[in-house]
Parts: C-alpha cells; structure tokens; sequence
C-alpha cells in the first residue's frame, strides 16, 4: 500500500510537504504542490480511514452549504441528504454551516460574505449565474477554499466540481416528451424560474435546440419567469392560458408547478404538461392526471455527492474523478410513480 513516505521520496520532498499539501494547509510551492498531487493521482493513493477521522476531529473541519429558497421541496430534499450525509461524517469532525437564499444577487453574496467569517474549509452551493457569483468563487479558490456546486452550475468559474443533472439533456427529453404526446400542430407555453440560474435556462435551451431540429410542429408561444414562487406561479399561468386560448401544452422548467396547475384546473382547459422532480405536489397531481410526466433527477443524491467530494478532498486532497458529476434523469408518469 502507498505511504506518504513513499509520495514523499519520489517528489523528493519531506513528508511533512506532502501532508501539507493532502490536508491542505500551509504553504506549498504551487510547482511542488501540482507535482505532488499528480504522483498521489498516479499511485492511487487512499490514506488509511482512521488517520483521516483523526486527523479531521483535529482540524474540526466546517463546510458552508448555499441552497434556494426556504420553501422548496426540491431543495428540501438536497438538504436532507446533505444533514443526513454530515451526520454520518461527524466522527471525522465535520460540520456544516446551511443558508437559504432567494434567487437573489446581493442575498447569495451576503451568504457567502458570512459564511467566509465563519471560518469555513469547503463551500457546496446552488449559485446563482452572475459574474459577481463567479468572482466570489474564484477568491475562495485563491484562498484554498473548494468550491462545489449542485443542482445548478455557474459560467466560468474555478469551482472544483458540479454535482446535478445534465439540464440541457433534461430539455431535450422533454421535447421529446411533447412529441410523443401529442399531434399535430402544438402551442407550447414555458413557465420557468429564473433565466439567472443555469439549470433553468439551460433545459430551456435543450428543449427549443430539439423543437427546431427535430419537432418543428410544436411551436413556443411564450416564456415567462415564476422565481419559484407558487403564487406568482399561479398568476403568470392563469395570465398565459387567458391570452393564449390555442395552447395545447405547459412545460414548467423549475418549481411553480402547483401553482400552475391550480391556475390550469380552473381554466377546465386539459394540456399536456411536463415537469420536473417528483415533490409531493407534483406527484399529487401526476395521479390525478394533470400532469402528464415529469422528469426527476435526485436531489438526494445531489446533496449527499456533493458532500462526499468536499470530504474527498479536504481529507485527502483527492480530486474528483470528473469535473461534471451526473445523476441520471428518470421518466415518471402516472403508471409508475
């Protein structure tokens, strides 16, 4: 099995080097870090488990998570596999310090800003797709500080990883949803989050790419922002169906989705419409038949990944394997929810 005294010799380094730059602490010539890092890489080396928790219960080892929306079911459940995850990685010192933000700009940074004076070691966040988002990235980074994002990723950042669904794939299985559900010539009305959050915009673009190129028979009569709110939701929905009597299909790109529903119910109008996650309310209303499928994606396992490849790390200074880290999509309709 690979020591540190064996990293060590053939970087030609001491051994306390090479635990300085596994435990990331202390300053390490970038060069013989980099060096360092790919000889661990190139052996496989995985340190010894009970080393670890000791050494972790030693550095206490804090970990902010940045998640939306206080009310969101689909984040709920991320956060349930993250607080089920830190329970299981108490015995090696780890805590985690949680915000709730709105899709907000200047709410997001404040979150940052105040976990940064907490003193945190690792940063798990759903950012929100501004450079300024990208720039506090990046100076986390610089002050070795890994950054993973889940659920939703940011343009151009130093993040480390992503954790979450492939979302333009995601668009472009429910284009392919519309099509097989329906004939003929189709008004399609989106109903989305935010076009300041990537995942939502981009299984926005997923979608339109396969319309053009594949469907064109189904035409897109308006996009319209909910920033997940179930009211306002509600509103732009009822809004839609009134100026648009000729749409036949409602694809909500984010949260909204019972809200909206609520609005379609009352219209007695009966669209196709397409989701995404299995929360409560949606499942609700698959089964009764409102909705015709949605698209889950895992916010457990978003959670609880995300989680692992920052204790990776910090512990062990391992990479992750890949930058894109992501969980499978799966298809749920009224039959087998």
């Amino acid at each position: 099995m690979t020591t540190i005294k064996d990293i060590a010799d053939l970087a030609g380094v001491s051994r306390g080097t090479v635990d300085r730059v596994l435990n990331n602490r202390g300053a390490v010539n970038p060069k013989t870090a980099e060096k360092i890092m790919e000889i661990v890489q190139a052996l496989n080396y995985r340190p010894n488990r009970a080393g670890l928790a000791l050494a972790a219960q030693k550095k206490k080892y804090k970990i902010g998570v940045i998640l939306f929306s206080e009310h969101n079911p689909f984040f709920d459940e991320v956060m349930t596999g993250v607080q089920n995850k830190s329970k299981e990685l108490q015995d090696y010192g780890f805590t985690t310090i949680t915000r709730r933000v709105e899709f907000d700009l200047q709410a997001q940074l404040t979150a940052i800003d105040s976990l940064m004076e907490e003193g945190i070691h690792g940063l798990m966040l759903a950012p929100y797709n501004h450079p300024a988002i990208q720039q506090k990235i990046d100076e986390l980074v610089e002050q070795q500080i890994p950054v993973v994002t889940v659920n939703t990723d940011i343009d151009g950042s130093r993040r480390m990883a992503y954790v979450g669904s492939d979302y333009f794939r995601g668009g472009c299985t429910a284009a392919g949803l519309f099509h097989l559900m329906t004939s003929g010539n189709i008004e399609l009305g989106i109903i989305t989050g935010s076009s300041n959050v990537l995942c939502h915009s981009e299984r926005i673009r997923g979608l339109c790419h396969t319309l053009e190129t594949s469907y064109s028979r189904i035409q897109i009569a308006e996009i319209l922002e909910n920033h997940d709110d179930e009211f306002e939701s509600y509103a732009l929905t009822r809004e839609l169906l009134d100026k648009n009597p000729r749409i036949d299909a409602l694809f909500f790109a984010a949260a909204g989705v019972h809200g909206g529903c609520k609005a379609v119910l009352e219209s007695g109008r009966h669209p196709k419409i397409i989701t995404f996650d299995e929360v409560p309310t949606t499942v609700e209303m698959l089964k009764q038949g409102v909705i015709s499928a949605t698209i889950s994606q895992q916010p457990y396992r978003q959670g609880s990944r995300s989680l692992d490849l920052l204790f990776e790390y910090l512990t062990s200074g391992t990479l992750p394997a890949q930058e894109m880290n992501y969980v499978e999509h799966s298809i749920k309709i009224r039959e087998n929810i």
